[in-house]
């Protein structure tokens, strides 16, 4: 094994998801020639599926597919180990659906450790970190913790990235048994905690949860309501097989999940049973825990009114035999949680192969950083993940991302990026972190996000490839594949627009709503020659007389396209409107605010403000508008204040 190099562009700190993103993001960034050091306690739990082994959903999906417009890991990994595939929410808007896929556990972890070694400028370093190297305000290195093998113990850098996810200072509870650590089988973060607060960081504390695991051959499994996957699968990424014409989707056989659900008798042993629930009763040491993603214990209590809930059965894998209970995360005892599982139908002999537990860890209360990632305190120090109080695979990859581009943006003296509310989910999750402290760990959903219109999962590339290839994110096989996409849309609209349909436009005729964006896709493509007479003469009252000619023939890769199209016309009306008063706003939104500000030398601002202003530090007029407890006023003296200060420097030089 070579030996260990002692510098580094850019340090990152955790092997979770916000780890091997913000490694991956900043290794494009940077180039051949920039270095990376990844260090994790457990170079083999890289990419590990800590809870649910399941990538998307609402909202989430959008932001995975995000990730992956922007050159990210994660839809990469997700369409290569996916083993069942489903879009949610499709009685809906465009808008609001959004990709969900449940992955092979072990198969994720192994691709994401595999993508990683693809990239030769980033150096896995198994170690933990004791304390930070600061020189005047920046972080310039990492002293490796005791113990650790790796020589030298001390590592300099332009930049780092910490992420440590559920690890600093972490405790797990089962009952009334604790033990130290972030995951079962792996140990607790413990001195970082102390290095951060010395700095003059604010800490908090949060907790989490997770349900059993069930031995499938346990189960009754078929007698129970199967959830099959899609048909035809939607894949994450743009560069996956299916988006590449002729290649084959999904990689990997795909598996059903099936439902069952809780029972008043279960909802009874629960309430009986709430004093020996650390989550719930109170005895862990945390703020809060998931509002959304609540213990069994939690819904009992908050929906007294309910006589069942439903619980979800989930493969964790093609290699295992485990089922994820999706729906009854506990901190119970071992025993009560048997009596729940077995209280299941379908369920009644079931075995458990791990039980529950909770989570208490450590976490950095986000209004100490910037959209950008990096702290307020330290330059060049960046968070990551649910460090910064987020919860989710996805929101933690998303801040991986942000943070590794612009730790790499730093070590080469480059101005930072932010992505703005109306660009990306991401940019409605960085900014909802630096502008409001959250009271549970924070989830994203699609109402979270005014220009969620804007943001569907279908036009990512179109939103965000072109800034990722500005950015060094982009490699050339994703920037000629979006480009070859570009030209079909092109072409694809321009049929679309040329053609004739029931004596009017096809424009017009989509935007009546007729047809469903499949049936478009059929006609379009005159796919409708084998039909029975009947089937025929029905269609005939919409088609156009003459087939319209399009530029793909695989329908798989045109099928998405024309959904696109459809839905780019049903909402046009609605955009145009979005996108002028994004233009007024935009201006003021980005304008930044200079760090030397002093709130409280502003003249008429009202005390709440300043004390607001002076917590967050807000470094735009955007930011600044968003805190609770600055108003129009208050936002119209800072902007008065900023432009008196730029007139002095002016009339100085």
């Amino acid at each position: 094994m070579a030996a260990l190099q002692s510098e580094f562009d850019v340090i990152v700190i955790g092997g979770g998801h916000a780890g091997a993103e913000a490694a991956w993001a900043a290794s494009s960034a940077l180039g051949p020639d920039g270095r990376v050091a990844l260090i994790t306690m457990d170079p083999s739990k890289i990419g590990a599926m800590s809870c649910n082994p399941a990538i998307g959903g609402l909202a989430k999906g959008q932001m995975v597919r995000e990730i992956d417009a922007l050159g990210g890991l994660m839809g990469l990994a997700t369409d290569a180990t996916g083993i069942q595939f489903r879009m949610l929410n499709m009685s809906k808007g465009a808008a609001v659906r959004g990709p969900r896929a449940q992955c092979d556990r072990h198969a994720y972890a192994r691709e994401v450790q595999r993508l990683l070694r693809t990239r030769a400028n980033i150096e896995i370093v198994a170690a933990t970190i004791d304390q930070f190297v600061i020189e005047e305000g920046e972080v310039r290195g990492v002293v490796l913790g005791a113990g650790t093998a790796s020589e030298p113990r001390m590592l300099i850098a332009r930049a780092v990235v910490l992420t440590t996810g559920t690890f600093m200072r972490a405790l797990m509870h089962t009952g009334e048994r604790k033990v130290e650590g972030g995951r079962i089988g792996e140990g607790s973060a413990v001195g970082i905690s102390a290095t951060l607060r010395a700095l003059g960081f604010e800490l908090g504390r949060l907790k989490t949860g997770t349900p059993p695991r069930l031995r499938r051959e346990s189960i009754d499994w078929h007698s129970l309501r199967a959830q099959p996957g899609d048909e035809e699968p939607t894949p994450f990424s743009d560069l996956s097989p299916s988006a590449m014409a002729g290649g084959r989707f999904p990689v990997l056989p795909q598996v059903e999940c099936r439902e069952t659900h809780t029972s008043e008798r279960i909802h009874a042993l629960i309430r009986d049973n709430l004093h020996l629930a650390p989550m719930f009763s109170g005895q862990i040491d945390a703020e809060c825990g998931p509002r959304y993603c609540p213990s069994i214990e939690d819904k009992v209590v908050r929906f007294a009114d309910r006589t069942e809930h439903h619980v979800f059965l989930e493969p964790e894998g093609l290699e295992t035999s485990d089922i994820y209970c999706n729906g009854i995360s506990t901190s119970l005892p071992e025993s009560v949680q048997l009596e729940i599982v077995r209280g299941m139908p379908g369920c009644e002999r079931a075995e458990i192969v791990r039980y529950g537990y909770a989570v208490e860890y450590d976490m950095v209360w986000p209004h100490q950083i910037d959209a950008t990632g990096e702290t307020k305190l330290v330059r060049s120090l960046f968070l990551a993940g649910q460090i910064n109080g987020t919860s989710g695979y996805e929101e933690a990859a998303a801040q991986g991302l942000v943070a590794g581009v612009n730790a790499a943006r730093r070590a080469k003296s480059c101005e930072p990026v932010r992505f703005g509310r109306d660009e990306a989910y991401i940019g409605v999750l960085m900014d909802d972190l630096v502008t409001r402290t959250p009271r549970e760990p924070y989830r994203m959903f699609t109402s979270r996000a005014e220009h969620r219109l804007r943001l569907r999962a279908d036009n990512t590339d179109e939103r965000l490839t072109p800034r990722g290839r500005e950015l060094g994110l982009v490699c050339d096989d994703r920037w000629r594949a979006f480009e070859a996409r570009t030209r079909s849309l092109a072409e694809i609209r321009a049929a679309i627009g040329a053609a004739r349909a029931d004596g009017s436009s096809m424009v017009d005729w989509i935007l009546r709503g007729e047809p469903e964006a499949h049936d478009v896709l059929a006609r379009l493509a005159g796919q409708t020659t084998s039909k029975k007479r009947d089937e025929q003469t029905e269609l005939g009252v919409h088609m156009p007389t003459e087939p319209v000619p399009l530029p793909l023939q695989n329908s798989r890769v045109l099928r998405p396209l024309v959904d696109r199209i459809v839905s780019d016309l049903r909402y046009a009306g609605y955009l145009r409107r979005q996108d002028a008063e994004i233009k007024r706003l935009r201006a003021s939104e980005r304008s930044p605010i200079p760090e030397s500000l002093d709130p409280g030398s502003i003249r008429g601002l009202r005390h709440e403000a300043v004390e607001v202003l002076r917590r967050f530090r807000p470094r735009t007029m955007g930011q600044a508008s968003r805190l609770a407890g600055v108003n129009p006023a208050d936002v119209t003296l800072i902007a008065v204040a900023i432009e008196r200060a730029r007139r002095r420097e002016a009339t100085a030089t």
